[in-house]
């Protein structure tokens, strides 16, 4: 069975997935500039955690992901057909 991905720019359909899988938006720390939500992440249990990363509302996130034109790429399951968390921000 081979795995297989979605990419969108919905908000909703990024924030329900994100939500699914326990994840949260976050930036990376120490890229963030004067009201700049700085690298985009999302922290997943058991990811980079707060060590590397710093938890942002949701409306932040989005505000830096439309304005730097990206889309996110994201799978539903792996190719065993267990789920998954691996996502990309790709450019639109």
């Amino acid at each position: 069975m081979a795995s297989t991905s979605t990419t969108t720019t919905d908000h909703e359909e990024i924030r329900r997935w994100v939500e699914e899988h326990d994840g949260k938006p976050a930036s990376v720390k120490g890229t963030e500039g004067s009201g700049d939500a700085g690298v985009l992440r999302i922290d997943f249990p058991g990811g980079a955690g707060e060590d590397q990363l710093e938890h942002i509302e949701w409306d932040d996130w989005f505000d830096k992901f439309d304005r730097e034109g990206l889309a996110f790429l994201y799978q539903q399951e792996k190719a065993d057909g267990s789920d998954s968390t691996f996502f990309k921000l790709v450019s639109r």
